[in-house]
């Protein structure tokens, strides 16, 4: 009845148990068909079919789960079927995963058997295309005077002159 281990529960201003926030958990069954997108802040279990994006913080694709649209997580770990993107910052493809779209990723892991179909890139290496972009572009006559104002350089072609512009400056020959 008394005891020294006497744990008294922490409440937050809202009078809400802190304890409670744990979260269990939400888990799809393998016999549910799902047409809209998911959006979670916790935990998702997925057994059966998404059409639709999906954005949680981590998300576990069963083995007998297929999904079709593109999913944002921070973890994923697939061993069933996706058709999209992936956008995430740790993968873990499982040999039974079956993946056809590219993956994006700042850690990723790929079991033996595993199926991929498409692009993988590191997040961290992706380049910074707005600084060196190169752009062609087509003026009507009348707007061979607005050339000015492209961010990178450019190679234009008016009245069959080349034009180059770089950056707010535009010279024609």
């Amino acid at each position: 009845m008394f005891s020294r281990n006497n744990k008294s529960k922490v409440v937050n201003n809202a009078g809400v148990d802190q304890q409670a926030k744990v979260r269990v958990p939400s888990i799809m069954s393998s016999d549910l068909v799902v047409t809209g997108d998911i959006v979670s802040d916790g935990e998702v279990q997925i057994d059966g079919e998404v059409i639709g994006d999906i954005k949680s913080n981590v998300l576990l694709v069963g083995a007998s789960a297929k999904i079709k649209g593109e999913i944002f997580a921070d973890t994923i770990h697939i061993h069933g079927s996706i058709n999209g993107q992936i956008k995430a910052k740790t993968v873990h493809l499982a040999k039974t995963a079956h993946v056809v779209g590219d993956i994006l990723h700042e850690n990723l892991s790929i079991d033996e058997g595993a199926f991929i179909e498409g692009h993988i890139t590191r997040m961290n290496d992706l380049p910074n295309r707005a600084s060196d972009e190169r752009v062609n572009l087509v003026v009507n006559k009348s707007q061979q005077q607005r050339i000015a104002g492209q961010t990178s350089a450019t190679n234009a072609t008016v009245d069959d002159k080349t034009v180059s512009a770089d950056k707010k400056t535009a010279t024609g020959t």
